[in-house]
């Protein structure tokens, strides 16, 4: 057992924290499932039926963990993460959230080819050219694979419907 720093958080703490959030997750999976339709018709079982239970499923094993954290923890006074580490996590943690939002306004694959260009040269260390060819690269893949091979659209912004890509 270690000693609590000021800016550390107990791992009795984060599974609480994680079991009330994977509830939530559960929760909202179970209300769209609602409305979709949980139901069964002449036609089988509604659009939401089977993803209504997988809701459930995940709301009682939330609770469980729920439960045993706060009843039966084993962890009492274990340290989760402490400020030294937490910022080692926020260095990965805040570019992917920069990812989403780049992503939501200029499209998918431009995020994706600033992210990777990003996490190369700045957390990686490497030479600028390596860094765009491999964001152009993971880039150029990602549209080889989901557009032209499974012909899922990803999310395009308007760069890409500049160049002509829809």
């Amino acid at each position: 057992m270690a000693e609590f720093d000021k800016g550390s958080v107990s791992r009795r703490t984060m599974e609480i924290v994680t079991a009330l959030l994977t509830s939530a997750a559960g929760l909202a999976v179970c209300y769209g499932s609602w409305r979709s339709g949980i139901g069964w018709s002449e036609m089988g079982p509604g659009a939401g039926y089977f993803p209504f239970y997988i809701g459930v499923l995940i709301i009682l094993g939330s609770l469980v963990t729920l439960l045993r954290s706060i009843f039966l923890s084993r962890f009492r006074g274990e340290i989760f993460i402490d400020g030294k580490r937490a910022r080692s996590v926020f260095g990965f943690f805040l570019p992917i959230v920069a990812f989403l939002i780049v992503s939501l306004f200029l499209g998918l694959y431009i995020g994706t080819a600033l992210y990777i260009f990003a996490s190369m040269k700045w957390q990686g260390g490497y030479r600028w050219w390596i860094c765009i060819l491999a964001a152009l690269a993971v880039s150029a893949l990602f549209y080889i694979v989901f557009e032209i091979g499974f012909q899922v659209p990803l999310l395009k912004g308007p760069i890409e419907n500049w160049l002509g890509i829809y």
